[in-house]
């Protein structure tokens, strides 16, 4: 610690000042916080208050500070210093707007602040200077796997931006599925007409790009390395292989329509009348723009009933349980094929709930209705085949009663499924053939068809990234869009989520966005999202390590590997800096520069204990600073109270939390514990995706250590928290000091 000279900042704005006493603040951080000062201003914020800390850093008088003022979410740009190490006190909404401003409340009040300055003192005490990886490498290369509109758009978008590009397609021609359209629904004002694909277009942009070199035929074979230099094998049809280094990858593999051979009820495969919607693209490209005719005896349709979410948005065993986006507008888009070609055209969508997203959607609904498309709310059950002519049964939900209707042409509106290569985290089902002399297995095993890969990773976990419950590439829609568990590694387009076309070409445009971010920050060893910036990265004591393998196992986005003698390898590129590993580690040999073991663990011990006789419990809420930091300050925005007797830790993710902080804490003293983190499961919201669940899965196991103790098992909970449950988190904490109140304070007190 000699290079190290500290410094505390409290500001007396915001009415920190009126509320609480900072002249003893400043005397806990000199005297039990053990830095060399502690200066007071009026507004920290302003110029003149960075002003004041910015000289200090300049003229060498502190490396570490302690900024006591409001979250450390507000005014970053304002305490952007670099070069330092920071830890913030948060008095504003932490403290005073959580604690009603009254006489009895003043002494509970000056208590919490007092202990945020020493937990803040004690954790910069033990932070060091992140410096940049050693592995930056910055290769302005991008790779796309798939030659789709989301593809070409992808590839067009990185190329505008200065880019080079490798577009690898494995079938003989660009335009993926849009080349077997038609037509394709609008994008464009006013949203009445189906209008011309693009393809062409963008076949043409690609061409005469320079920057754009595209391989058909051709498959991904491995992918290794990291983001700013990922290896790349391209493999031909031939048997031929190129060599790439690209600093990011768009994986835009997009999707294959849903088997319509597996709806039975609606005789596909009786007979040729019945087609899906591709299927019915065919016979429009053939008429192109004439009468469309009937497959079976070339007869013109005169009668087509379109049977929305066909196998989809169903719970039946082999149906899609979600929907697929578009379909209700491309329904909408083929009744104008046979409306345009002749007006006198029967066309009805029976749907049980028409969608119709995007910019221009209703109004796309709306041509339909003025061009004469009937819409019928109705459940159908089945197509039955009478010679030439087929008969549609379905429930009307409107008049609540079964109705049967005769149609030329039927066209089952069924769902998209992702091209997303192997799921990796399927556990496959190996069954040993029974030895001769040996009954078979009493359960047989229908083998699982065998998936291409599409990215071929040289990751320990899998040669693809994971999975979304439904088969989508793992890629949060609301929190983060084109962010997979592979760093470096985007997905856009229908493979992410269903979607249509002018979504698709959007989803390229993020995604390559994206992509180039993941570029530069390789470059400057910075972290990707969440933690966009943060230049630390988890080191280990090799001479600690017993060699586990759970940092390796647990690590969410692939970051860590193993060498021969299966010591952790860290790729620091990779790496989120969620503190997974850190969390998951038993012997507390993985850390960060500003992020550790003893960051926390010091800082909860810092914590003032009261004695058993003050009644004064103390709970120790650990917090997501993804949702659940931001909740609180937004219950400290809204002068929301909870109890005063609680202090909260911010932490990069529940993953990170070690069960050594809980025993700490227990065996110092604390009453109870609150883990608070993002919701787990398939609809997770967990900005490191595996880290909450990871965390409840630690902590079901602490019962062990609260028997060991003979404390009660209701001292320690956790809790899924959104960001928007401001009102929750505040009754939580209270309903724990409740809890407290009835069960006693903690035996440990000293």
């Amino acid at each position: 610690m000699a290079d190290k000279k500290f410094g505390a900042y409290i500001c007396k704005g915001c009415g920190i000042g009126e509320r609480l006493n900072l002249n003893q603040l400043a005397t806990v951080a000199t005297r039990e916080g053990k830095v060399a000062f502690a200066k007071q201003h009026e507004f920290l914020c302003n110029q003149d208050g960075v002003t004041l800390i910015q000289n200090d850093i300049n003229a060498g008088e502190v490396t570490h500070l302690v900024l006591a003022a409001c979250s450390r979410r507000a005014k970053t740009e304002a305490f952007n210093f670099e070069g330092v190490a920071m830890s913030r006190a948060n008095l504003r909404e932490g403290v005073i707007w959580v604690r009603p401003d009254t006489a009895e409340a003043k002494e509970t009040t000056q208590e919490m602040a007092e202990d945020y300055v020493r937990m803040a003192c004690a954790e910069v005490k033990f932070m060091n200077i992140p410096a940049p990886s050693q592995e930056q490498g910055r290769t302005p290369h991008l790779l796309v796997v798939g030659g789709g509109m989301t593809g070409m758009t992808a590839a067009l978008e990185g190329a505008k931006a200065g880019y080079q590009v490798t577009l690898v397609e494995k079938s003989p021609t660009l335009g993926g599925m849009a080349t077997q359209l038609y037509k394709r629904t609008p994008s464009q004002s006013p949203f009445s007409d189906p209008q011309e694909t693009g393809v062409k277009t963008l076949v043409q942009q690609i061409e005469a790009n320079g920057k754009i070199k595209v391989h058909l035929n051709a498959k991904v074979a491995d992918t290794s390395g990291a983001p700013g230099r990922f290896n790349i094998t391209i493999i031909d049809n031939n048997g031929g292989t190129v060599t790439e280094t690209v600093g990011a990858i768009i994986q835009a593999s997009g999707f294959k329509p849903y088997d319509a051979s597996k709806l039975p009820e609606f005789a596909y495969g009786k007979t040729p009348d019945v087609v899906d919607q591709l299927g019915l693209e065919a016979l429009a490209k053939q008429a192109n723009g004439s009468a469309i005719k009937r497959p079976s005896d070339g007869k013109p349709v005169e009668k087509v009933i379109f049977i929305q979410c066909a196998g989809q948005r169903s719970d039946k065993a082999g149906h899609l349980s979600y929907c697929s986006g578009h379909c209700c507008m491309t329904s909408i888009k083929q009744a104008l094929y046979f409306k345009t070609a002749n007006p006198l055209i029967d066309t009805m969508v029976l749907y049980t709930e028409l969608r119709t997203p995007g910019f221009g959607g209703e109004n796309f609904y709306r041509s339909g209705q003025d061009n004469g498309v009937t819409f019928t709310k109705g459940q159908a059950s089945a197509v039955v085949t009478n010679g030439s002519q087929l008969t549609v049964k379905f429930k009307d939900l409107i008049l609540n009663e079964e109705v049967e209707c005769e149609a030329d042409l039927v066209v089952l509106a069924t769902g998209m499924i992702p091209n997303s290569g192997v799921n990796i985290e399927a556990v496959p089902l190996v069954v040993e053939p029974p030895k001769e002399g040996e009954a078979p297995p009493p359960v047989p095993v229908v083998p699982i068809a065998p998936v291409e890969s599409v990215l071929n990773l040289n990751y320990r976990q899998g040669k693809d990234m994971p999975q979304l419950v439904n088969g989508f590439t793992d890629s949060h829609f609301i929190c983060f869009p084109y962010e997979t568990r592979r760093t470096g590694i985007y997905a856009a387009g229908p493979v992410r989520r269903p979607m249509d076309i002018a979504q698709a070409m959007e989803d390229a445009t993020g995604a390559t966005l994206k992509a180039i971010q993941a570029i530069e920050n390789a470059n400057l060893g910075r972290a990707a999202h969440p933690r966009s910036g943060d230049l630390s990265f988890p080191r280990f004591r090799r001479e600690g390590c017993t060699q586990c393998k759970r940092c390796t196992v647990e690590c969410p986005f692939g970051a860590i590997n193993e060498d021969e003698k299966t010591f952790p390898i860290f790729n620091e590129a990779r790496c989120r800096r969620c503190g997974t590993c850190m969390g998951a580690c038993p012997v507390r040999v993985i850390s960060f520069e500003n992020y550790s073991i003893d960051t926390v663990g010091q800082a909860l011990k810092a914590v003032n204990i009261p004695d058993e006789f003050s009644e004064k419990p103390r709970i120790l809420v650990l917090a997501c600073e993804n949702d659940t930091y931001p909740a609180l300050d937004m219950a400290g925005l809204n002068r929301i109270e909870y109890s005063a007797f609680v202090r909260i830790i911010p932490v990069r993710c529940l993953g990170s939390v070690n069960t050594i902080w809980i025993t700490d804490a227990l065996n110092g003293g604390y009453d109870g514990i609150i883990l608070m983190g993002c919701q787990k499961g398939d609809n997770y919201q967990c900005h490191f995706m595996k880290g909450s669940e990871l965390a409840h899965i630690r902590m079901s196991k602490i019962d062990d250590t609260l028997k060991q103790l003979k404390l009660e098992q209701e001292r320690v909970q956790t809790h899924e928290i959104a960001i928007t449950d401001l009102q929750r988190i505040p009754q939580i904490i209270n309903d724990m000091e409740a809890t407290i109140k009835k069960i006693g304070l903690s035996p440990f007190k000293f």
